[in-house]
Protein backbone atom coordinates (compact mmCIF):
# COMPACT_ATOMS: atom_id res chain seq x y z
CA UNK A 1 0.00 0.00 0.00
CA UNK A 2 1.13 3.35 -0.67
CA UNK A 3 2.22 5.57 2.24
CA UNK A 4 -0.15 7.89 3.31
CA UNK A 5 1.68 11.76 3.26
CA UNK A 6 -0.52 14.28 4.55
CA UNK A 7 1.04 17.93 3.55
CA UNK A 8 -0.10 21.05 5.42
CA UNK A 9 -0.55 24.56 4.28
CA UNK A 10 -1.57 27.98 6.74
CA UNK A 11 -0.49 30.52 4.11
CA UNK A 12 -0.09 31.22 0.56
CA UNK A 13 3.53 31.56 1.10
CA UNK A 14 4.39 28.07 2.74
CA UNK A 15 2.14 26.95 -0.18
CA UNK A 16 3.96 28.73 -2.84
CA UNK A 17 7.04 26.87 -1.64
CA UNK A 18 5.59 23.52 -1.56
CA UNK A 19 3.63 23.27 -5.01
CA UNK A 20 6.48 20.85 -6.43
CA UNK A 21 6.78 18.62 -3.69
CA UNK A 22 2.86 18.47 -3.30
CA UNK A 23 2.58 17.55 -7.39
CA UNK A 24 5.19 15.04 -6.74
CA UNK A 25 3.54 13.56 -4.26
CA UNK A 26 0.48 13.18 -5.70
CA UNK A 27 2.83 11.43 -8.78
CA UNK A 28 4.21 9.18 -6.51
CA UNK A 29 3.22 5.10 -6.85
CA UNK A 30 4.32 4.97 -3.40
CA UNK A 31 2.61 7.58 -1.87
CA UNK A 32 -0.46 8.47 -1.04
CA UNK A 33 -1.47 12.61 -0.97
CA UNK A 34 -3.44 13.89 1.79
CA UNK A 35 -3.61 17.63 1.84
CA UNK A 36 -4.79 19.95 4.51
CA UNK A 37 -5.68 23.68 4.09
CA UNK A 38 -5.90 25.60 6.70
CA UNK A 39 -5.32 29.57 8.03
CA UNK A 40 -5.41 32.15 5.98
CA UNK A 41 -6.11 30.38 2.57
CA UNK A 42 -9.75 30.22 3.47
CA UNK A 43 -9.97 33.84 4.42
CA UNK A 44 -11.84 36.27 2.34
CA UNK A 45 -9.80 39.17 4.13
CA UNK A 46 -7.04 37.39 2.28
CA UNK A 47 -7.85 36.26 -1.51
CA UNK A 48 -9.23 32.81 -0.35
CA UNK A 49 -6.30 31.56 -1.49
CA UNK A 50 -7.55 27.80 -1.33
CA UNK A 51 -9.17 28.70 -4.89
CA UNK A 52 -5.75 28.48 -6.22
CA UNK A 53 -4.79 25.70 -4.63
CA UNK A 54 -7.83 23.66 -6.47
CA UNK A 55 -6.98 25.62 -9.68
CA UNK A 56 -3.53 24.29 -9.42
CA UNK A 57 -5.28 20.41 -9.51
CA UNK A 58 -5.14 19.41 -6.17
CA UNK A 59 -7.48 17.67 -4.28
CA UNK A 60 -8.33 19.23 -0.52
CA UNK A 61 -9.07 16.33 1.84
CA UNK A 62 -9.58 18.75 4.86
CA UNK A 63 -10.30 22.48 5.18
CA UNK A 64 -9.81 23.88 9.04
CA UNK A 65 -11.48 26.90 9.89
CA UNK A 66 -9.00 28.78 12.70
CA UNK A 67 -8.21 32.03 11.85
CA UNK A 68 -9.98 34.66 13.52
CA UNK A 69 -10.48 38.09 12.31
CA UNK A 70 -8.01 40.13 14.73
CA UNK A 71 -5.24 41.97 15.10
CA UNK A 72 -4.08 41.05 18.40
CA UNK A 73 -1.68 38.95 20.03
CA UNK A 74 -4.64 37.54 22.04
CA UNK A 75 -6.39 36.88 18.82
CA UNK A 76 -3.40 34.75 17.00
CA UNK A 77 -3.09 32.74 20.45
CA UNK A 78 -7.28 31.92 20.49
CA UNK A 79 -6.95 30.95 15.92
CA UNK A 80 -4.25 28.67 17.40
CA UNK A 81 -6.65 26.75 20.20
CA UNK A 82 -8.99 26.95 17.79
CA UNK A 83 -6.53 24.83 15.08
CA UNK A 84 -5.74 22.23 17.94
CA UNK A 85 -9.53 21.40 17.98
CA UNK A 86 -9.95 21.45 14.28
CA UNK A 87 -6.56 19.60 13.19
CA UNK A 88 -7.60 16.79 15.81
CA UNK A 89 -10.42 15.94 13.88
CA UNK A 90 -8.89 15.92 10.82
CA UNK A 91 -5.91 14.23 11.36
CA UNK A 92 -8.21 11.27 12.97
CA UNK A 93 -10.02 10.91 10.48
CA UNK A 94 -7.07 11.15 7.42
CA UNK A 95 -4.60 8.75 9.95
CA UNK A 96 -1.72 9.46 7.86
CA UNK A 97 1.82 7.78 8.21
CA UNK A 98 3.91 11.10 7.56
CA UNK A 99 2.61 14.59 8.20
CA UNK A 100 4.86 17.03 6.13
CA UNK A 101 5.20 20.86 7.97
CA UNK A 102 6.94 23.77 6.57
CA UNK A 103 8.36 26.74 8.44
CA UNK A 104 7.56 28.50 11.62
CA UNK A 105 3.92 29.64 11.98
CA UNK A 106 1.57 29.78 14.34
CA UNK A 107 -0.74 27.85 12.39
CA UNK A 108 1.70 25.06 11.92
CA UNK A 109 3.33 24.53 15.81
CA UNK A 110 -0.95 24.12 16.19
CA UNK A 111 -0.57 21.16 14.38
CA UNK A 112 2.65 20.17 14.95
CA UNK A 113 1.31 19.96 18.59
CA UNK A 114 -1.73 18.00 17.43
CA UNK A 115 -0.01 15.81 15.21
CA UNK A 116 2.40 14.72 18.18
CA UNK A 117 -0.77 14.12 20.61
CA UNK A 118 -1.84 11.56 17.96
CA UNK A 119 0.95 9.88 17.65
CA UNK A 120 1.85 10.77 13.70
CA UNK A 121 5.80 11.52 12.39
CA UNK A 122 6.46 15.20 11.52
CA UNK A 123 8.57 15.87 8.54
CA UNK A 124 9.90 19.39 8.94
CA UNK A 125 11.02 21.46 6.57
CA UNK A 126 13.07 24.45 7.01
CA UNK A 127 14.27 24.13 10.37
CA UNK A 128 17.53 25.93 11.74
CA UNK A 129 16.89 29.16 10.73
CA UNK A 130 17.26 32.03 12.68
CA UNK A 131 14.59 35.32 12.56
CA UNK A 132 15.57 36.79 15.77
CA UNK A 133 12.76 40.04 14.48
CA UNK A 134 9.56 37.77 15.19
CA UNK A 135 8.28 34.93 17.60
CA UNK A 136 8.07 32.21 14.43
CA UNK A 137 12.06 32.23 15.70
CA UNK A 138 10.68 30.30 18.72
CA UNK A 139 7.92 28.59 16.79
CA UNK A 140 10.30 27.18 14.48
CA UNK A 141 12.40 25.53 17.25
CA UNK A 142 9.66 24.14 19.26
CA UNK A 143 8.42 21.88 15.55
CA UNK A 144 12.13 21.28 15.54
CA UNK A 145 11.75 19.38 18.79
CA UNK A 146 8.05 17.87 17.43
CA UNK A 147 9.63 16.61 14.42
CA UNK A 148 11.02 13.60 13.53
CA UNK A 149 13.04 14.21 10.38
CA UNK A 150 14.19 17.64 9.25
CA UNK A 151 14.97 18.97 6.01
CA UNK A 152 16.71 22.05 6.03
CA UNK A 153 17.98 24.69 3.42
CA UNK A 154 21.99 24.69 4.74
CA UNK A 155 24.57 22.83 6.20
CA UNK A 156 24.83 25.48 8.61
CA UNK A 157 21.14 25.45 9.57
CA UNK A 158 21.25 20.80 9.79
CA UNK A 159 24.05 21.52 12.17
CA UNK A 160 21.97 24.08 14.44
CA UNK A 161 19.38 21.29 14.41
CA UNK A 162 21.76 18.71 15.52
CA UNK A 163 22.92 21.12 17.89
CA UNK A 164 19.19 20.99 19.27
CA UNK A 165 19.44 17.52 19.87
CA UNK A 166 17.97 15.61 16.64
CA UNK A 167 20.46 12.41 15.47
CA UNK A 168 22.46 13.52 12.59
CA UNK A 169 20.91 10.78 10.10
CA UNK A 170 17.64 12.27 10.84
CA UNK A 171 18.93 15.60 9.45
CA UNK A 172 19.34 16.59 5.94
CA UNK A 173 20.17 19.43 4.64
CA UNK A 174 18.54 19.64 0.98
CA UNK A 175 18.36 23.16 0.04
CA UNK A 176 15.55 25.57 0.06
CA UNK A 177 12.63 24.02 -1.31
CA UNK A 178 11.15 27.27 -2.96
CA UNK A 179 14.28 27.23 -5.25
CA UNK A 180 12.48 24.31 -7.30
CA UNK A 181 9.99 26.95 -9.17
CA UNK A 182 13.26 28.63 -11.00
CA UNK A 183 14.36 25.15 -12.81
CA UNK A 184 10.81 23.44 -13.18
CA UNK A 185 8.32 26.23 -13.43
CA UNK A 186 7.62 28.47 -16.77
CA UNK A 187 7.62 31.98 -15.70
CA UNK A 188 5.60 35.18 -17.39
CA UNK A 189 7.34 37.51 -19.58
CA UNK A 190 6.74 41.08 -18.34
CA UNK A 191 3.91 41.68 -20.84
CA UNK A 192 2.16 38.05 -19.62
CA UNK A 193 2.38 39.00 -15.71
CA UNK A 194 1.02 42.72 -16.62
CA UNK A 195 -1.80 41.12 -18.39
CA UNK A 196 -2.75 38.68 -15.65
CA UNK A 197 -2.75 41.20 -13.04
CA UNK A 198 -4.57 43.32 -15.46
CA UNK A 199 -2.16 46.08 -14.31
CA UNK A 200 -0.06 48.19 -16.93
CA UNK A 201 3.64 47.59 -16.46
CA UNK A 202 4.84 50.54 -18.18
CA UNK A 203 7.96 51.52 -16.32
CA UNK A 204 10.35 49.68 -13.98
CA UNK A 205 8.82 48.95 -10.55
CA UNK A 206 9.20 47.41 -7.01
CA UNK A 207 8.04 44.43 -5.67
CA UNK A 208 6.80 45.15 -1.92
CA UNK A 209 6.01 42.98 1.31
CA UNK A 210 6.22 44.09 4.60
CA UNK A 211 4.66 41.63 7.65
CA UNK A 212 4.50 42.89 10.82
CA UNK A 213 7.05 42.36 13.56
CA UNK A 214 6.13 40.50 16.46
CA UNK A 215 9.14 39.77 18.81
CA UNK A 216 10.94 43.59 18.52
CA UNK A 217 9.97 46.85 19.11
CA UNK A 218 9.35 47.93 15.76
CA UNK A 219 6.23 49.29 15.24
CA UNK A 220 4.38 47.48 12.23
CA UNK A 221 2.12 51.10 10.93
CA UNK A 222 4.89 53.06 11.62
CA UNK A 223 7.79 51.52 9.41
CA UNK A 224 4.92 50.67 6.81
CA UNK A 225 4.57 54.65 6.35
CA UNK A 226 8.17 55.33 6.45
CA UNK A 227 8.53 52.36 3.94
CA UNK A 228 5.64 54.38 1.67
CA UNK A 229 7.18 57.87 2.27
CA UNK A 230 10.72 56.16 0.94
CA UNK A 231 8.18 54.78 -2.08
CA UNK A 232 7.69 58.26 -2.90
CA UNK A 233 11.15 59.79 -3.18
CA UNK A 234 11.06 56.96 -6.54
CA UNK A 235 8.27 58.23 -8.49
CA UNK A 236 9.83 57.37 -11.42
CA UNK A 237 8.90 53.50 -10.37
CA UNK A 238 5.66 51.90 -10.60
CA UNK A 239 5.21 50.00 -7.04
CA UNK A 240 3.49 45.84 -6.56
CA UNK A 241 2.53 45.83 -2.93
CA UNK A 242 1.20 42.63 -1.43
CA UNK A 243 -1.00 41.98 1.64
CA UNK A 244 0.77 41.07 4.86
CA UNK A 245 0.93 37.66 6.58
CA UNK A 246 -2.02 37.08 9.23
CA UNK A 247 -0.04 38.05 12.30
CA UNK A 248 -1.02 40.38 15.17
CA UNK A 249 -0.58 43.71 13.48
CA UNK A 250 -1.34 42.80 10.04
CA UNK A 251 -5.08 44.36 9.26
CA UNK A 252 -2.94 48.09 10.44
CA UNK A 253 -0.61 47.68 7.40
CA UNK A 254 -3.72 46.29 4.88
CA UNK A 255 -5.90 49.50 5.22
CA UNK A 256 -2.84 51.56 4.52
CA UNK A 257 -1.19 49.60 1.45
CA UNK A 258 -5.13 49.93 0.04
CA UNK A 259 -5.02 53.99 0.98
CA UNK A 260 -1.79 54.43 -0.82
CA UNK A 261 -3.02 52.20 -4.04
CA UNK A 262 -5.84 53.88 -4.44
CA UNK A 263 -4.56 58.01 -4.23
CA UNK A 264 -1.37 56.73 -6.41
CA UNK A 265 -3.01 57.74 -10.05
CA UNK A 266 -2.33 54.44 -11.29
CA UNK A 267 1.02 53.89 -10.40
CA UNK A 268 0.32 51.44 -7.17
CA UNK A 269 -0.90 47.76 -7.37
CA UNK A 270 -1.97 46.63 -4.08
CA UNK A 271 -3.00 43.36 -4.24
CA UNK A 272 -3.82 40.27 -1.62
CA UNK A 273 -2.03 37.64 -2.88
CA UNK A 274 -0.29 36.91 -6.48
CA UNK A 275 0.13 33.37 -5.62
CA UNK A 276 4.02 31.63 -6.69
CA UNK A 277 4.08 32.07 -10.09
CA UNK A 278 2.49 35.28 -10.58
CA UNK A 279 5.20 36.32 -7.65
CA UNK A 280 8.18 34.81 -9.19
CA UNK A 281 7.47 36.28 -12.82
CA UNK A 282 7.20 39.56 -10.62
CA UNK A 283 10.96 39.41 -8.67
CA UNK A 284 11.86 38.05 -12.46
CA UNK A 285 11.13 41.68 -13.65
CA UNK A 286 11.81 44.27 -10.95
CA UNK A 287 14.39 46.74 -10.12
CA UNK A 288 14.28 45.44 -6.45
CA UNK A 289 12.37 43.37 -3.82
CA UNK A 290 11.40 45.33 -0.89
CA UNK A 291 10.18 44.56 2.32
CA UNK A 292 11.03 42.16 5.39
CA UNK A 293 9.84 38.64 3.65
CA UNK A 294 12.20 35.66 4.00
CA UNK A 295 11.33 34.80 0.18
CA UNK A 296 13.55 38.42 -0.13
CA UNK A 297 16.54 36.41 1.50
CA UNK A 298 15.70 33.08 0.32
CA UNK A 299 14.49 33.06 -3.41
CA UNK A 300 15.35 36.30 -4.87
CA UNK A 301 19.01 36.58 -5.08
CA UNK A 302 18.62 33.52 -7.52
CA UNK A 303 17.24 36.02 -9.75
CA UNK A 304 20.04 38.18 -9.73
CA UNK A 305 17.73 40.90 -8.51
CA UNK A 306 18.97 43.38 -5.31
CA UNK A 307 16.76 42.66 -1.80
CA UNK A 308 16.01 46.00 0.02
CA UNK A 309 15.37 43.85 3.46
CA UNK A 310 14.19 46.45 6.33
CA UNK A 311 14.49 46.40 10.16
CA UNK A 312 14.87 42.82 12.07
CA UNK A 313 12.46 40.81 11.46
CA UNK A 314 14.85 38.56 9.24
CA UNK A 315 17.97 39.43 11.43
CA UNK A 316 20.18 36.39 11.70
CA UNK A 317 19.12 34.28 8.45
CA UNK A 318 22.47 33.44 6.02
CA UNK A 319 22.15 36.03 2.89
CA UNK A 320 23.66 36.72 -0.45
CA UNK A 321 25.61 39.51 -1.05
CA UNK A 322 22.69 40.78 -3.01
CA UNK A 323 20.32 41.65 0.15
CA UNK A 324 20.75 45.29 1.42
CA UNK A 325 19.91 45.55 4.91
CA UNK A 326 18.82 48.48 6.32
CA UNK A 327 17.14 50.07 9.31
CA UNK A 328 13.08 50.32 9.89
CA UNK A 329 13.12 54.77 8.91
CA UNK A 330 12.62 56.14 5.66
CA UNK A 331 15.98 57.75 5.53
CA UNK A 332 17.74 54.60 5.79
CA UNK A 333 15.42 53.06 3.55
CA UNK A 334 15.53 55.85 0.51
CA UNK A 335 19.07 55.16 1.32
CA UNK A 336 19.09 51.20 0.46
CA UNK A 337 16.84 51.71 -2.25
CA UNK A 338 18.77 54.02 -4.11
CA UNK A 339 22.05 51.48 -3.41
CA UNK A 340 19.98 49.04 -4.96
CA UNK A 341 18.58 50.66 -8.07
CA UNK A 342 22.87 51.26 -8.97
CA UNK A 343 23.19 47.20 -7.96
CA UNK A 344 20.73 45.62 -10.31
CA UNK A 345 22.51 46.37 -13.73
CA UNK A 346 25.88 44.81 -11.91
CA UNK A 347 24.09 41.61 -10.69
CA UNK A 348 22.84 40.93 -13.73
CA UNK A 349 26.31 40.85 -15.43
CA UNK A 350 27.41 39.00 -12.10
CA UNK A 351 25.58 35.91 -11.35
CA UNK A 352 24.84 36.02 -7.50
CA UNK A 353 25.66 32.94 -5.36
CA UNK A 354 22.91 31.73 -3.17
CA UNK A 355 23.55 30.33 0.22
CA UNK A 356 20.42 28.11 -0.56
CA UNK A 357 20.90 25.68 -3.23
CA UNK A 358 20.13 25.48 -6.70
CA UNK A 359 16.34 24.08 -6.62
CA UNK A 360 16.58 20.40 -6.88
CA UNK A 361 14.95 19.83 -3.55
CA UNK A 362 11.66 18.15 -3.82
CA UNK A 363 12.98 14.74 -5.32
CA UNK A 364 15.26 14.74 -2.66
CA UNK A 365 12.19 15.12 0.29
CA UNK A 366 10.41 12.47 -1.55
CA UNK A 367 12.97 9.85 -1.25
CA UNK A 368 13.31 10.44 2.59
CA UNK A 369 9.69 10.21 2.35
CA UNK A 370 9.20 6.76 0.65
CA UNK A 371 11.93 5.36 3.74
CA UNK A 372 11.75 7.36 6.76
CA UNK A 373 9.81 5.43 9.38
CA UNK A 374 6.46 6.29 10.37
CA UNK A 375 6.75 5.65 14.22
CA UNK A 376 7.30 8.68 16.04
CA UNK A 377 10.47 7.46 18.32
CA UNK A 378 13.47 9.32 18.65
CA UNK A 379 16.60 9.50 21.23
CA UNK A 380 18.33 12.86 22.55
CA UNK A 381 21.37 13.34 20.89
CA UNK A 382 23.81 14.46 23.08
CA UNK A 383 26.72 17.02 21.63
CA UNK A 384 30.18 17.34 23.20
CA UNK A 385 29.95 20.91 25.02
CA UNK A 386 33.09 22.78 26.03
CA UNK A 387 33.94 23.70 29.87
Amino acid sequence: MPRKIAVFTGTRADYGLLYWLISDIQASEELTLQLIVSGSHLSPEFGNTFEQIEKDGFHIDEKVEMLLSSNSAVGAAKSMGLGVIGYAEALDRLRPDVLVILGDRFEALSMAQTATILGIAILHIHGGEITEGAYDDAIRHAITKLSLVHCTSTETYRQRVIQMGEEPDRVHHVGAIGLDHIKRSKLMTKKELAESLGFELTAPFFLVTYHPVTLDDEPAEATFDALLTSLNQFDSHQVIITYPNADNGGRGIITRLEEYSDNSNGRVLAIPSLGQVRYLSAVKHATAVIGNSSSGIIEVPSFNVPTVNIGCRQQGRLAADSVINCQPDAASITEAITQAIAQLPVLQHSPVSNPYGQGQSSQSIINILTRMSSKPIKSFYDIKVGN
